[in-house]
């Protein structure tokens, strides 16, 4: 199985851990999520390809290195994924915004798709499909499937927090995707939280609970 690329930057670790405390309110953790969220596409952009331009400077005129025209978008998972849209456009503001809408089975605890909508050229995107938890992966592996069914093949996942019955999930089925986690945690309980997790961050990123 591909590992997990768990990116334990000082920074994140501090921030994560801010991000579990219960007593942290809904203004701070959405812009815990964001920071996050923006450190981590970071990391998971090192592999983008550069090209050598010519640029003058107030000095002289000399040949450096940009962004290669790699095109990219960014996928939030509905709703919880909202979240960490900004923090990746702060860095990459050139990327365009797909949605895809899962909700939970509260019986099953399996996805169910309500909503995708994603741009007409996402075949020639590089793809990161966001949500800030991976813990069963169905709603993850659920997402990149749709995601590819409508031409999409270069895709990466993001999320803040895993658990190891996710990771295996998404990797059996898409080994081509590549996972970025802030942390691994120990596992799921038996409502399919994360433990020790954050909670619901749909619910804390919004409010509404």
């Amino acid at each position: 199985m591909k590992e997990p690329m768990i990116l334990d930057h000082p920074l994140i670790k501090h921030k994560v851990s801010h991000l579990r405390d219960i007593n942290t309110g809904t203004k701070e953790f959405k812009e815990l999520v964001s920071e996050i969220a923006m450190l981590m596409c970071y990391e998971a952009t090192r592999d983008m390809p550069t090209e050598v331009v010519e640029i003058t400077t107030p000095i002289t005129t000399d040949k450096f290195e940009v962004l290669a025209g790699r095109k990219l978008a960014v996928v939030p998972i509905l709703r919880a994924g909202l979240g960490m849209v900004e923090g990746v456009l702060n860095l990459i503001p050139a990327a365009k915004v797909g949605h895809i809408g899962l909700y939970r089975d509260p019986t099953s605890l399996e996805p169910v798709e309500y909503y995708c909508k994603l741009p007409a050229d996402i075949s020639e995107r590089e793809v990161m499909v966001v949500d800030p938890m991976l813990a069963t992966g169905g709603s993850a592996a659920d997402a990149i499937t749709q995601i590819k069914k409508r031409g999409a093949k270069n895709i990466k996942f993001l999320c803040i927090i895993a658990a190891p019955e996710g990771i295996k999930r998404l990797h059996e089925t898409h080994p081509d995707v590549d996972i970025y986690a802030a942390a691994l945690d120990k596992r799921l309980n038996d409502h399919g939280y994360i433990v020790p997790g954050l909670g619901d961050a749909g619910d804390r990123i919004f409010g509404t609970k």
